[in-house]
């Protein structure tokens, strides 16, 4: 029974991949693919590479509040390894930020509480502004007239329970409180058994102290690293626009913003790097859109390539800097 559910995500993404390649043919893939230009490519990458480093530097604005200097190269490359493991972990994309405090930690002294204190914000705030497009990309699409009111409503409260996550954590932790370690101590009966749950619980709470302290003393910085996340998110979406529009997709923005909400409901399956769900649904997206499916099965591998780069990258950073 155990090996049966350890090999369903990958099942569910083979069928859903199969389901791809018949709805496609790959002729006509191959056939976008050529179309684009080695101009269309670069100022794809370009954009991409602004949002990633915008994204990424998120998380150096916050060591660099909280007193502690890191070089943006090197934050960019930890920040990568840590997108590598949750990345190709199935789910949505958690995983790495064990990693990331390790490369902190040992790379550059940081101490742990400090460490797990910026990536908690890091994370927190990564969640919030997506669960806020998911949010208001579903409200779109439910304007649009592309979803049935019933299924409508029940996308709107699974987008709003997954973004009061986020925010109900940073609320709390504005407010003075400790949320994850209160959530920790309810394990107490049982982890007092263990050798390390004391140590544990003291160090989250410690963490948790020091990101309430860099929120209330430096508001303009924690302000900053949030428009950092909506800045790199636009940017995102401009990347998204033009990546269609260069594939020959002729879609309004209200379409544009359909599709890419329908991308980043697939990343939220339990499957590793969204395999097969990403792919599913840009073809339907687009088909749903009357424009060509070949195009986003087409922008669905230029993505896919992308990430899978970027995260093999990551790994290899990730292994160069702990080995």
């Amino acid at each position: 029974m155990k090996r049966w559910v350890v090999w369903l995500p990958w099942l569910a993404a083979l069928g859903l991949l199969a389901w791809v390649v018949r709805a496609v043919p790959l002729t006509a893939v191959l056939e976008t693919l050529r179309g684009l230009t080695w101009w269309q490519i670069g100022i794809l990458v370009v954009l991409n590479g602004v949002a990633l480093v915008w994204l990424m530097g998120r998380w150096w604005l916050l060591l660099w509040g909280m007193g502690w200097r890191m070089p943006l190269g090197m934050a960019v490359g930890h920040r990568l390894a840590a997108f590598g493991v949750s990345y190709f972990t199935p789910g949505p994309h958690f995983g790495g930020e064990p990693v990331q405090v390790l490369l902190a930690e040992k790379g550059h002294g940081v101490p742990r509480r400090t460490a797990v204190s910026a990536v908690s914000l890091d994370k927190s705030l990564e969640l919030l502004v997506n669960f806020a497009f998911l949010l208001f990309g579903v409200l779109v699409t439910l304007r649009a007239g592309l979803l049935r009111p019933g299924v409508g409503e029940e996308a709107i409260g699974v987008s709003v329970g997954l973004l009061l996550f986020p925010v109900g954590y940073l609320v709390a932790i504005w407010g003075g409180r400790r949320p994850l370690t209160g959530a920790f101590g309810l394990m107490q009966p049982v982890g007092k058994r263990w050798g390390w749950y004391g140590t544990a619980v003291n160090g989250l709470a410690a963490s948790e102290r020091q990101a309430h302290q860099l929120c209330r003393q430096s508001p303009r910085l924690f302000a900053l690293a949030l428009l950092l996340s909506v800045a790199s998110w636009l940017v995102l979406l401009l990347e998204y626009g033009l990546m269609l529009t260069f594939l020959g997709a002729n879609l309004s923005p209200v379409q544009i913003i359909v599709s890419l909400t329908a991308m980043r409901l697939a990343y939220l399956l339990p499957l590793p790097g969204g395999l097969g769900s990403l792919e599913a649904s840009q073809v339907f997206a687009l088909e749903l859109m009357g424009a060509d499916p070949a195009i986003g099965l087409s922008a669905s591998l230029l993505i896919r390539g992308r990430d899978v780069a970027l995260g093999l990258i990551g790994l290899w950073w990730g292994a160069k800097m702990m080995g």
